[in-house]
């Protein structure tokens, strides 16, 4: 009597997709209500977010403000330069 046995391939594929991150610097000119809006405005965040993120990078000198891909992040770095402010995007 013999048995039979199913071994079944299963092909796992991973989706690498690199997430970068939306850094806001501080550069000591723009003023906190400034700041505050034009991360509301062209981040959308709300104004809790925006105020948090703000003290930070007062108190320490940078903070991550999104993350996303590159294409989803490059407009908003744009914008946020546009504006005078002082940001980067980092992997």
């Amino acid at each position: 009597m013999t048995k039979e046995r199913t071994i079944e391939k299963v092909e796992v594929v991973e989706l690498v997709t690199d997430v970068y991150e939306l850094v806001l610097y501080n550069d000591d000119i723009n003023e906190f209500d400034y700041v505050i809006n034009c991360l509301i405005n062209i981040c959308e965040l709300e104004i809790i977010q925006a105020e948090q993120i703000t003290l930070i990078v007062h108190e320490k000198g940078k903070c991550g403000v999104i993350s996303g891909t590159l294409s989803e992040l490059k407009p908003k770095y744009e914008q946020l330069t546009n504006k005078g402010l002082t940001v980067s995007i980092e992997l």
